[in-house]
């Protein structure tokens, strides 16, 4: 089954990327994106001032509130996986229960 990928994991993807300061093509490949949703992206990253773009250099690079992005993201992601983990097991001990009162 593969995994969906939603607003808040495509953002912190690309500010992954953009850590090490990359250009267009380089966050497009790695973040896994099309050109077309990598441009709204981005759009929407400067906005935010997440990401700041290098005239000279021509390429993107993390700002201070990209980085506290970045870090509470990983909190958030650490603290999904648990739960995800724990709602798992508890369907597997309801559906057991189920399996042992099943309706006549």
């Amino acid at each position: 089954m593969g995994s969906y990928r939603g607003r808040i994991d495509i953002i912190a993807d690309i500010l992954h990327v953009v850590r090490g300061n990359a250009k267009k093509t380089q966050i497009m490949y790695q973040a896994n994106l099309s050109y077309k949703v990598l441009q709204r992206y981005l759009a929407e990253i400067l906005e935010a001032s997440l990401i700041t773009f290098e005239d000279t250099g021509h390429y993107y690079m993390l700002t201070p509130k990209g980085r506290e992005f970045l870090e509470a993201y990983k909190d958030y992601s650490r603290t999904n996986k648990t739960i995800e983990k724990r709602l798992n097991e508890i369907g597997s001990k309801k559906k057991l229960l189920e399996e042992l009162c099943p309706n006549k």
